[in-house]
């Protein structure tokens, strides 16, 4: 909703408001006590509702822009490498699954 909103401005299209609903599908397997959980994403859906007195079309350019813009619906749509380390106390912590 942030592109949304900065690149209404950019573009001149009026956004009088607007609402983002999200529904996440997942699944989560094995056992956290014996130490095999892994969780998984399955799916998304998105709904935005944008309210707007500018035609259709302008509309529609915006969202685009928007979509394409948003770094996070890029990185789930086109997956980037992640990477991550846990620290303990400010130590390094041995033993945590590599990502």
């Amino acid at each position: 909703m942030t592109q949304v909103s900065r690149y209404g401005h950019m573009l001149g299209v009026t956004v009088n408001g607007m609402r983002m609903r999200v529904t996440a599908r997942y699944r989560v397997d094995g056992s956290v006590l014996n130490d095999t959980v892994q969780g998984q994403m399955l799916g998304a859906e998105t709904t935005l509702e944008i309210d707007s007195p500018d035609p259709p079309e302008r509309v529609a350019r915006l969202v685009r822009n928007a979509e394409r813009g948003c770094f996070v619906l890029q990185a789930l749509q086109k997956p980037v490498p992640v990477t991550g380390r846990t620290l303990l106390n400010g130590a390094p912590l041995e033993g945590t699954a590599a990502r």
